[in-house]
């Protein structure tokens, strides 16, 4: 039983409502904030809470939610129920746009990212289903109108204006109404002129409209000159508005093509209401439903607003809130550039009620309406600044006295008020109710205002309640320490500094401090003398003994804070050094695995490398022991790079990486000896041929391809390029490969030119078999130029003129390697991608010359 009015008012929830209602889109949102309450059942609130926290993670991870167009066109189409009804031109616009953000939401929001079905029990598959859960469930049972939302489109454009084509009959009209303004304009332009020529109109004047009338601007004087209607006059008297008698008619049926435009717009207007009719009473749900999201938007930028957090509500009564803030306060002490005290607040099972004492002005009344503002704002789905480690409970009853509540009309006094107060309290208090009550028993005299406020106290506990108290009365300090389910609690205050902290401990009440507050204030020591020996030399040591306790409690929880601090410290170190130990294991595994596959990527290439070696001995016809100590060495080579990775142990890795590095480098310290030796052994041919290298090449001198055996003359020489003939065979070769031959006599008898009958049948073999298309799609770049290298050169073996490279299109590295090679060969002509229609841009086209 939460009396709204009398408790929003005490505890400012009114102010929370207004800030609410500033972050609504529309007047939807805002009348559903008017009408928000709060709720006693934990599941609704939770759901409620769950709608603002997917909506801020929404607002966080998108951008593309549609949150324009929430206009509020509920009246207009409420109006449509009568028939004959129709909207207006804006009214039917922002009806389009509205359905159209309807329609998006909902789309939206029923995004699916599993292919499963989805049933009402399986909530846990829905939570996977549905990126936000809580908001879909929303959307269900909303209708949406495509349909509307089309037949609309075709009567307005994108201004909200009904299109010329909306009907036949209203383009007519609309192309006769631009040719009669046309002519008009042309004949009022020709008069205006002839008039300014004759001098009766200024030569500055330019037509007006009166009355929806072209007419021209003339002095009085020469009003007669102009044969027309006068339609108007300035203010000033010094102009006249004449329409001119040319012009009248066509005046006069523009007005009647704009009363046929009208009566066929409100025609299209009536039609378009007709399928809208029988659709009212859905549109308006769906209206309700883009009220709910506006609620939620203004939800979400609330708790922005005011740092706050969605908590899961317990179905249980329950307060556990750690650094809990009232967010009135906040608000205003910032304005001021101050700091809020945030305050921690338990009422358990065990421990009910909180009965707080301290000094006035200490925040004890503060403390109260902190308590039922958040709770009120829970139980109304709203946001509370609170820290992620609060947790929270539900009450069926929220009762609130706090202030003067006198009431002339009923004649009541303050006291009476309370004690009206306390009696509904009493009826209607339960395990479920959440009692807050500020200067409890105050008001009479304090010795029986004491005593019926330690009764009325003995009825809250028996009935179970729950609640905060705030009190000076001894007697209910006493009643706490002696009665389970009561707790004390003190706002410190700092006696030195003479001022509040306004800070909550429970566990000890506080003192009143009214000596020290009254000796700060200036009242005289003999006043202060005289009020002590009255109250008595016990209760004011008691009162001061009180007051150490706190202070030394106080030192000590600060002690005890530290050290959990530096605990707190200490994990997060700790924690952080095995977090960089685990990031450095998983970076030394990635590394030895990069290293691995570095390392078989290099074996990969020495594979291609030592096999080219074996080729060029077998055929140059090297000893087999050599073939066979090359192939040794690769085959140790591959077997430790393939143990890296493979062992834990780090110096063993370490030790075969060092091995492989020394084993690398006798390789190439051998290789460098044995072309330092091959150099030596081929010094004196060299010196010997170098006249003949120097000598220029002709027509009809023997030759042959350096590192070819094959011999052939040069039939012609075009630039850098010869036409050798081998043979039967006729090749374009760059003068830069060939070498002058000498042909032994014993040959030059028979058929000096003429080739080997071996070479003659490969030869033969490779034109019969030869394909002038070839594929290295999918081949890496270095396999791909190696198959293209022996492609082009049997082409220009066989003596075709043009080839194709498929390499297909993909990022276009490959065919970039393979165009950057072709560039090399002097055979070749051009190449270029093929025809559209035969593969385009991923085929080479090559001519070779």
């Amino acid at each position: 039983m939460i009396y709204p009015n009398s408790f929003e008012h005490k505890v400012g929830f009114n102010e929370i409502r207004n800030l609410l209602r500033e972050r609504c889109l529309s007047t939807l949102g805002k009348e559903m904030t008017d009408s928000m309450s709060v709720s006693t059942d934990a599941d609704t609130v939770n759901e409620w809470l769950r709608q603002v926290r997917e909506f801020k993670r929404l607002q966080e991870e998108a951008d593309d939610f549609p949150l324009q167009y929430f206009l509020d066109v509920r009246e207009a189409v409420a109006r449509l129920r009568l028939e004959g009804t129709h909207l207006e031109e804006n009214e039917l616009f922002d009806l389009r746009r509205s359905l159209g953000t309807i329609c998006d939401i909902v789309r939206y929001l029923n995004r699916n990212e599993s292919d499963n079905d989805i049933t009402d029990e399986d909530e846990e598959q829905e939570e996977r289903a549905y990126p936000y859960p809580a908001l879909h469930r929303l959307t269900d049972g909303v209708m949406t109108f495509p349909q509307l939302i089309q037949h609309i489109d075709r009567i307005l454009d994108k201004f909200g204006k009904i299109r010329d084509n909306a009907s036949t009959a209203l383009l007519d009209i609309r192309r006769e109404l631009a040719r009669t303004e046309g002519s008009i304009s042309r004949t009022l332009y020709n008069i205006l002129r002839a008039a300014q020529s004759d001098g009766v109109v200024e030569k500055d004047v330019t037509p007006a409209i009166r009355d929806g009338r072209l007419v021209i601007p003339v002095a009085p004087g020469m009003k007669r000159k102009i044969k027309g209607i006068v339609h108007d006059e300035s203010a000033s008297g010094k102009t006249v508005f004449i329409e001119p008698t040319e012009v009248v008619e066509a005046n006069n049926k523009i007005r009647e093509l704009e009363a046929d435009e009208r009566r066929e717009i409100v025609r299209i207007l009536t039609e378009i209401a007709k399928k809208i009719r029988p659709h009212v009473t859905q549109i308006l749900d769906s209206y309700r439903f883009l009220a709910k999201i506006d609620l939620i938007h203004a939800k979400a930028e609330l708790a922005k607003y005011t740092n706050s957090i969605e908590p899961e509500v317990e179905k249980r009564p329950h307060i556990d809130w750690i650094e809990a803030v009232n967010p009135l306060l906040r608000l205003s002490l910032e304005k001021q550039g101050k700091r809020v005290v945030p305050l921690d607040i338990m009422l358990t099972k065990d421990k009910r009620i909180l009965i707080i004492s301290g000094p006035n002005a200490g925040g004890k009344s503060v403390c109260l309406k902190t308590v039922g503002l958040l709770q009120y704002m829970l139980q109304c789905g709203l946001s509370i600044p609170v820290s992620e480690r609060s947790r929270t409970g539900i009450y069926n009853n929220i009762f609130i006295d706090i202030g003067d509540e006198q009431s002339m009309e009923n004649d009541l006094s303050t006291y009476s008020s309370h004690l009206t107060n306390m009696k509904h309290m009493m009826r209607y208090a339960d395990a479920k109710t959440l009692i807050l009550i500020d200067e409890f028993g105050t008001g009479t005299e304090p010795q029986i205002g004491g005593a019926i406020a330690e009764a009325v106290l003995k009825q809250f506990c028996n009935k179970g309640a729950y609640g905060i108290i705030t009190t000076h009365y001894q007697n209910l300090k006493h009643f706490a320490d002696s009665h389970e389910g009561v707790v004390n609690g003190a706002m410190l205050y700092d006696r030195h500094e003479m001022k509040a902290l306004f800070q909550l401990q429970t566990g000890r009440p506080g003192s009143s401090f009214a000596i020290e507050i009254a000796r700060k204030i200036g009242l005289p020591d003999e006043v202060i003398r005289d009020a002590s020996e009255i109250v008595g030399s016990d209760y004011i040591q008691s009162d001061k003994y009180l007051q150490d306790i706190v202070r030394d409690k106080r030192y000590w929880e600060n002690k005890r804070q530290n050290i959990h601090q530096h605990e707190r410290k200490l994990e997060q170190i700790i924690a952080k050094y095995e977090s960089d130990i685990k990031e450095l294991e998983k970076n030394r595994r990635e590394v030895l695995i990069r290293a691995r596959e570095q390392a078989e990527e290099l074996l990969k290439e020495s594979n291609r490398k030592i096999e080219n070696t074996i080729r060029e001995i077998k055929e140059n016809q090297a000893a087999k022991e050599e073939t066979r100590r090359i192939r040794e060495e690769f085959d140790a080579f591959r077997d430790e790079i393939h143990d890296i990775g493979n062992d834990s142990d780090d110096e063993m890795i370490a030790r075969k990486i060092r091995q492989i590095q020394e084993r690398k480098e006798r390789r190439e310290k051998r290789k460098k000896e044995k072309a330092e030796k091959k150099q030596l052994q081929s010094g004196k041919p060299q010196a010997q041929s170098e006249p003949q290298k120097q000598k220029m090449l002709e027509a009809g001198d023997t030759v042959r391809i350096k590192g070819l055996s094959s011999v052939g003359h040069i039939e012609e020489i075009k630039g850098k390029n010869a036409v050798v003939i081998f043979g039967d065979i006729r090749s374009k070769i760059s003068l830069e490969k060939l070498e002058h031959a000498e042909v032994k006599k014993s040959d030059d008898c028979n058929r000096p030119m003429s080739i080997g009958r071996q070479t003659r049948e490969t030869i033969d073999n490779r034109k019969l078999n030869f394909k002038q298309d070839i594929d290295v799609r999918g081949m890496r770049g270095d396999e791909a130029i190696n198959a293209v290298m022996y492609f082009i050169d049997d082409a220009i073996l066989v003596g075709v003129s043009r080839v194709r490279i498929l390499h297909g299109t993909g990022t276009g590295i490959l065919k970039q390697l393979i165009r950057q090679y072709l560039a090399t060969i002097p055979n070749i002509t051009n190449f270029k991608d093929e025809h559209v229609q035969f593969g385009g841009a991923g085929i080479t086209v090559v001519d070779i010359g």
